[in-house]
């Protein structure tokens, strides 16, 4: 224990190692105290992240949060950079005492780097030229309709999941969503949402079965 350090930042060292312990290795968590903006990290973890070390000054976010004195507030889940390039995920959080009087913050870096580079390369690949599902021919307009298809389309957006990691229990789900708003009153339906659920059309007339019975 720093004698020198407030009790309150000496209380919150084991916290800095166990936040980037279970977090992992590209992220860094940083215990500052505001005595000294320019010597200011009494405690790091993985500082590899923004190459700082013990004694090592605050990052210009934090310090441009600090010259509003007290009323300074927590920045969180921001975009920053390192010195090298790296981009990271931050947040800054102000540590007060007994009195309410900022005495230290808690920085949170992750370094998302290869997400970042990841996240281009999924949207490279699932970037389409043609907008949906239904427009995949297997339907001419004269059996399904733009009605249908964006009842549809909207109730497997609001789902979240892709049909094919969707169980039995979430596919009655859609069905009983789309029967709600009327869909299967449309020409056509049964056999579209079929399709779109890679089940056969007996399969959605028991869905609907059990729907209705259960309801």
């Amino acid at each position: 224990m720093d004698k020198n350090l407030h009790p309150i930042l000496n209380s919150m060292i084991p916290m800095v190692e166990g936040i980037a312990k279970t977090l992992g290795q590209n992220c860094e968590v940083v215990l500052h105290e505001l005595k000294n903006s320019q010597k200011s990290i009494v405690a790091i973890y993985n500082g590899h992240v923004t190459g700082r070390s013990m004694g090592s000054p605050m990052l210009d976010v934090g310090i441009q949060a600090i010259r509003k004195g007290n009323d300074a507030d927590n920045i969180l889940n921001y975009r920053n950079k390192s010195s090298d390039g790296r981009v990271l995920k931050s947040s800054t959080m102000f540590i007060r005492d007994q009195e309410d009087q900022i005495i230290g913050c808690l920085c949170i870096n992750i370094d998302i780097s290869e997400f970042v580079v990841a996240q281009k390369a999924l949207e490279d690949l699932l970037k389409t030229d043609i907008k949906g599902e239904e427009n995949l021919g297997e339907f001419p307009n004269n059996n399904v309709n733009d009605v249908l298809i964006n009842i549809v389309a909207e109730t497997l957006d609001s789902y979240g999941k892709p049909v094919s990691y969707m169980n039995k229990e979430e596919k009655v789900n859609i069905v009983k969503k789309l029967d709600e708003q009327g869909a299967f009153l449309i020409k056509g339906a049964i056999d579209y949402v079929a399709k779109i659920l890679c089940v056969s059309r007996y399969t959605i007339y028991n869905y609907l079965d059990e729907i209705r019975v259960s309801g």
